[in-house]
């Protein structure tokens, strides 16, 4: 234990707790204030960024890069080999930013093939038991309830919520401030600012909380919606609706679900969700 605390240079200044009972590796690098709980497990790949706490019995290994502040819950397993059939041996890494709380048992699988990363973002809440694929991609201020399973290579953009015990298919793109409901079947690609819930899902609506929670002011609000009904509740088909709202000066929200839907509707991607049909 000296010798493993001395190559940690663990001093008055660098005040690193490794309780007795966890196994890391010296080559990992741990900053000042990382507290280690007992029967974690620690790899030589491993950073773990300034007054992190990584919490009893979390398997930390591979390439794995964690930010500063981030809370590991009991049980979660970060940097692991992905799920993958194709997958080769690979160096391949996972990037986890500040601020991030994982709870109990969460697994986050590291990417495929040479030079790809699984990324996530910072001040985000994954709740216990969900499960990110490899190649994922979050942004920041998300919350992921309990149970959420996500395949390989899905995106979801900053302060998307999504309800508890659902999965997610491999290439879906979640846009920002979307809100998908617990159960939901989440098959294809759910636009930015929209309420979705059903199995399989389906758009039910702007995510009006959400919306003016986030500060969003009312005439930018007025144009999102009509934006929204031009899409999704009008007489043209998407591509249609696209070009006659392109005709007008866009706001930010109104430009960015233009953009993500034309995005979505290429091939190749998994489309957005349909509207529900009661909504009609």
């Amino acid at each position: 234990m000296d010798k493993l605390r001395n190559s940690l240079s663990i001093t008055a200044e660098n005040p690193i707790q490794i309780h007795p009972t966890a196994v890391v590796d010296p080559r990992a690098e741990l900053d000042n204030g990382v507290i280690i709980g007992p029967g974690a497990v620690v790899g030589p790949d491993v950073v773990i960024g300034e007054n992190s706490w990584i919490g009893p019995n979390v398997v930390l290994d591979g390439r794995l890069t964690l930010g500063s502040h981030n809370r590991i819950f009991p049980g979660a397993c970060l940097g692991l080999e992905p799920q993958d059939l194709k997958y080769r041996g690979a160096p391949t890494e996972v990037l986890i930013g500040d601020n991030n709380t994982i709870r109990e048992c969460v697994t986050i699988n590291r990417a495929t093939d040479e030079g790809e990363q699984t990324k996530i973002g910072n001040r985000n809440l994954l709740m216990a038991y969900c499960h990110l694929g490899h190649n994922c991609e979050l942004g920041n201020g998300i919350v992921m309830s309990n149970s959420i399973q996500v395949a390989g290579h899905v995106v979801i953009e900053d302060r998307a919520v999504i309800g508890g015990c659902l999965g997610i298919h491999q290439f879906v793109h979640i846009g920002s401030l979307a809100m998908v409901g617990g159960m939901t079947r989440v098959d294809r690609d759910v636009p930015p600012f929209c309420l979705v819930e059903g199995h399989p899902g389906r758009v039910r609506g702007l995510n009006r909380v959400g919306l003016k929670r986030s500060g969003l002011d009312q005439e930018e609000l007025r144009q999102l919606q009509e934006v929204w009904t031009l899409l999704f509740k009008s007489d043209h088909v998407i591509s249609e609706g696209l070009s006659l709202a392109r005709k007008q000066p866009l706001m930010t929200s109104s430009t960015h679900l233009c953009e993500f839907i034309e995005a979505s509707i290429q091939k190749g991607r998994r489309g957005p969700m349909p509207i529900i049909s009661s909504v009609r």
